[in-house]
């Protein structure tokens, strides 16, 4: 997919700092939003699924593992 152009507004003693270490601030920005798009993903899928996983905590409590019968370790 292709760049686009945003408004960002920072501190301005981060950007100078940014600028005189020669950081590539769109870079940065773009990276630390990935991480937080993936972060906040992540909780609401498990938010989603809450009832699933929880049900199926309780059933490898009570009856075990799936299929531990074929392991080999």
């Amino acid at each position: 997919m292709g760049r686009v152009k945003v408004n960002l507004t920072l501190d301005a003693d981060v950007a100078d700092t940014a600028r005189e270490l020669g950081l590539n601030m769109s870079r940065l920005a773009e990276a630390a939003i990935s991480e937080a798009a993936k972060i906040e993903r992540n909780r609401k899928w498990r938010e989603d699924n809450q009832a699933a996983i929880t049900s199926y905590a309780e059933e490898v409590a009570r009856d075990g593992l799936p299929l531990a019968k074929f392991r080999s370790f």
